[in-house]
């Protein structure tokens, strides 16, 4: 059974930063590409970033020089380092896994497995 469960979510001040974390089993994490999207309330779900199998990376525009995806296949875990946090980063943050892992895309439907989520609300 396939598992992802985020962490690392918080309230913080504009300015701050946290990292999120997305702990993965139930399949071959290294193989499948990786995701990380937000979905605020009364708004669609976006994407925020992805990493392939080889640790190639796409950032969204909207915070493309303050956010760092990361994986570390030893330890099945896939992180989102968020700098200099903005107000409308607030939003609820999930992890996604895609079965093809040869590179990614940063849209919904290329992800086949979702986690729950965590909350990020930053405070101006």
């Amino acid at each position: 059974q396939v598992q992802l469960v985020e962490s690392g979510g918080d309230s913080v001040q504009a300015g701050g930063s946290l990292r999120l974390s997305c702990a993965v089993s139930g399949y071959t994490y290294s193989t499948y590409s990786m995701g990380w999207f937000r979905q605020a309330p009364g708004k669609e779900r976006e994407g925020v970033a992805c990493i392939d199998s080889n640790g190639r990376t796409l950032i969204s525009d909207s915070v493309k020089g303050r956010f760092t995806i990361s994986r570390d296949n030893a330890k099945n875990i896939l992180y989102l380092q968020m700098n200099n946090l903005k107000f409308e980063d607030t939003a609820m943050y999930y992890c996604a896994a895609g079965s093809r892992g040869d590179y990614c895309i940063i849209a919904v439907g290329w992800y086949n497995y979702w986690g729950q989520g965590t909350q990020v609300t930053v405070s101006s």
